[in-house]
């Protein structure tokens, strides 16, 4: 499952993966995430939250950077990574060599309150 919500005052798109995710769980979601971005000014931030991950199938790599893709061209500021667990990362440093803009901004946190910190929330 992905839960995607923004919010336009702190200029944040959210992103958090929970317990089995699929490629279709992804897809769905495509416009979603693209309606969100609309709304939200250059520069914008995102926190990814893979806290609640169990298990991600190897086939969503591929729509995972095509959400890279998305969040890169819409001009992403600074991109910030919950995971609390080395075992959930699923690659998103090697996805993000090719998927994000070079020299993006990314921050990897090991827990939410690490994070909101980070993030100035």
């Amino acid at each position: 499952m992905l839960l995607v919500t923004s919010n336009r005052e702190k200029q944040l798109l959210y992103l958090s993966y929970i317990g089995q995710v699929r490629p279709g769980d992804l897809a769905r979601h495509k416009a979603e995430v693209a309606a969100l971005i609309a709304g939200l000014s250059p520069d914008f931030r995102v926190l990814v939250n893979l806290s609640e991950l169990e298990t991600m199938d190897l086939a969503c790599m591929t729509e995972i950077g095509c959400l890279m893709e998305s969040i890169g061209r819409s001009g992403v500021g600074l991109i910030v990574r919950v995971v609390p667990d080395p075992a959930k990362d699923i690659g998103l440093n090697i996805l993000s060599i090719f998927h994000y803009p070079q020299h993006q901004q990314i921050a990897t946190c090991n827990n939410m309150v690490e994070a909101g910190k980070l993030l100035g929330i």
